[in-house]
């Protein structure tokens, strides 16, 4: 809504007026060479979002009780508004001029005589119209107290955090080829420190699962080559290598490398204890 800015000089008291001040220094009259086009000089008021918004603004401006307006100024300052703006705007012009009619008509039962009514309790013309503005000024707070919450995109913005999952490193599998490639390395160690022996020997397959069991009782990893004495022979190495197989069948051992062709290591499977 915009208004005029009336710039004649204003006689008050026999004295002419400054119609302006220029560093701090009164302008009594306009220069004769200065040309201020039309609407050059304006002023901007408060923008409205309605009749009841404008209407609650001049009741705060006064400092009314909503509860108990003086309807015949406060309908004499809406009139003056209402007239700017129609000059102005005339898309607002018809709700704020349906407002003023409503002003007028409560001015009106205000001010003409009432007929006395026995037993019945006259309705104060102002009823609602206080409604309406009390519940307009609580919708208004609350949407002040809402726009003042943080709002996204406007105060903050949203961060986002990649958290990725830890996944447990599968070890690869040992096959039954890498099983034989590592004992084909253990036997050609063998046949190198191999030498003459005459006699018979009791060898127990028992005896070198304990052996093993007990080489391996601290529960850390072993390279499957350690677990082989070569000083034993083929036949002891026969032998180791049914024990190493046998506790694996039996769940008591876990053999694994770190990858493909890589060294195998054996270790105590989860729960199981070594015998010393």
């Amino acid at each position: 809504m915009n208004l005029a800015l009336d710039l004649a000089p204003v006689e008050a008291q026999g004295v002419l007026d400054s119609v302006a001040r220029i560093y701090g220094e009164p302008l009594l009259e306009l220069p004769k060479d200065l040309y201020i086009p039309p609407d050059a000089l304006q002023v901007f008021l408060d923008a409205f979002e309605g009749p009841l918004d404008l209407l609650l603004y001049l009741i705060r401006k006064a400092n009314l009780d909503v509860l108990d307006i003086p309807m015949a100024p406060l309908t004499a300052q809406y009139l003056e508004y209402v007239e700017a703006m129609r000059q102005s705007n005339l898309e607002l012009a018809a709700e704020y001029l349906l407002m003023a009619a409503v002003l007028l008509e409560i001015k009106s039962r205000m001010l003409l005589p009432r007929p006395p009514r026995e037993g019945a309790e006259e309705e104060d013309p102002r009823a609602e119209l206080v409604r309406r503005l009390v519940e307009y000024e609580q919708m208004k707070i609350a949407a002040l107290r809402l726009d003042a919450m943080p709002r996204v995109e406007r105060d903050f913005e949203w961060v986002g955090v990649f958290v990725a999952e830890k996944l447990v490193e599968r070890q690869p599998e040992v096959s039954l080829h890498d099983l034989q490639l590592a004992w084909l390395r253990i036997m050609k160690k063998a046949r190198l420190n191999q030498h003459h022996r005459v006699g018979r020997e009791q060898l127990s397959v028992r005896e070198h699962m304990t052996a093993i069991l007990r080489r391996l009782g601290d529960g850390g990893f072993v390279v499957f080559d350690a677990l082989f004495d070569t000083a034993l022979g083929a036949a002891g190495l026969v032998v180791s290598f049914l024990a190493v197989l046998e506790l694996v069948k039996e769940r008591l051992v876990e053999v694994t490398q770190n990858e493909a062709f890589a060294p195998i290591y054996v270790k105590l499977a989860d729960g199981t204890r070594s015998d010393a």
